[in-house]
């Protein structure tokens, strides 16, 4: 029989504590039981709530969870593949509503502002991916596309595909954006080269690539600060 809140004593039930002090008192164990909802054979909801969120040693909590993919969630005893979507859907829905907050006063003129809005989302990822930002004359982002997953260099980057999306959203200028994996920000002579390269073709179509940023663990480097643009 799986272990729910039933078997639980009553002031140990995240519902009637969130029902009875709010929603703030409940812990983080707690607030992922009640995503959850059931634990599994001899591990009760809040155990298995434990035990996800000490799954990446390195990271834990939630966003240690936010690193696994459905496959590795499900595969924990008492997840499986729906409450893996469940989990990874309620998260990403966190990570969008921390997003609208941050984004209302960023200025996307300020590469420092721009690194540290980006910098969680890049920072944490084992492969170099590629972010388009398209922005109108005033600096406003239009719309955010990731663009390439892998290493990022001139013989697989497409100034093709990266301006029929600006093209597309009406944008008069454009951020690149990616990750170096290895945690070091600086840019390789690929990096270079892939930056010359689009932004030859920005001006040919009156679109300016204003800045390309390469993310590392807690810096990065900005193509315009450095003067490589």
């Amino acid at each position: 029989m799986n272990e729910n809140f039933n078997s639980l004593p009553k002031e140990d039930r995240p519902y009637e504590k969130c029902i009875r002090y709010g929603v703030k008192a409940l812990t983080n164990r707690e607030l992922l039981a009640v995503v959850l909802r059931t634990g599994s054979r001899g591990c009760s909801v809040l155990e298995l709530s434990g035990e996800l969120l000490k799954l990446v040693p390195e990271r834990e909590g939630f966003t240690g969870i936010r690193r696994l993919g459905i496959d590795e969630l499900s595969a924990l005893k008492g997840i499986g593949k729906v409450k893996a979507v469940q989990l990874k859907c309620m998260l990403e829905i966190a990570r969008r509503m921390s997003r609208e907050e941050a984004g209302k006063g960023i200025c996307f003129r300020n590469p420092a502002a721009v690194a540290e809005f980006y910098m969680e989302d890049l920072r944490h990822e084992e492969q170099e991916v590629l972010l388009l930002l398209m922005l109108n004359q005033k600096g406003r982002l239009l719309k955010e596309k990731y663009m390439f997953k892998g290493t990022v260099n001139a013989s697989v980057v497409s100034p093709r595909e990266i301006f029929l999306e600006a093209l597309s959203a009406r944008a008069v200028q454009i951020i690149l954006l990616h990750n170096h994996p290895s945690g070091d920000a600086r840019p390789s002579k690929e990096d270079l080269n892939v930056t010359r390269r689009i932004e030859k073709a920005g001006s040919l179509l009156g679109i300016s690539l204003t800045d390309h940023i390469i993310i590392g663990e807690h810096t990065y480097v900005s193509f315009r600060e450095k003067n490589y643009l």
